[in-house]
């Protein structure tokens, strides 16, 4: 039996206009919540909704050629659809790094586990009760 922090079906995603498409065929792992003042512009949101990948589970079904990419100076970056703006994927150093939650098809049978930064959330941002928070990111021995 599949836990609601990792996914182990094959699962689709694509972008808001549906010119890219995408398909991991793995688990999803490791969903968060991110909380950050970067994560909301980013995502034009109060938080990313976002699971870890394999990069090697991760194939781009079409659109590739309407990517386009933010890479920071630390190698960290998000994908975007050049046509409508969809957020797709993150990535680091140039590989898939993960997916965004918004983007995918049907239900990938994994839930958010936590959320990350919320000692940086936006002042109008009401965090539900009982929710896993990290004030920043997760601690190592967490």
């Amino acid at each position: 039996m599949s836990s609601i922090m990792e996914s182990e079906v094959a699962i689709a995603g694509e972008c808001f206009c549906g010119e890219i498409k995408y398909q991991v065929e793995g688990k999803l792992r490791d969903a968060r919540s991110c909380h950050c003042s970067r994560c909301r512009k980013a995502f034009s949101s109060q938080a990313s909704a976002y699971a870890l990948v394999e990069p090697r589970e991760f194939k781009w079904i079409s659109g590739q050629d309407l990517l386009t990419s933010y890479v920071s100076k630390h190698g960290f970056g998000l994908q975007f659809c050049s046509k409508c703006g969809s957020t797709l994927c993150g990535i680091y150093n140039g590989s898939i790094h993960g997916v965004t939650l918004g983007c995918l098809n049907g239900d990938p049978e994994i839930e958010i586990g936590k959320h990350i930064y919320v000692g940086s959330k936006a002042s109008w941002e009401v965090m539900p009760a009982g929710v896993i928070q990290y004030i920043e990111g997760v601690p190592e021995n967490a």
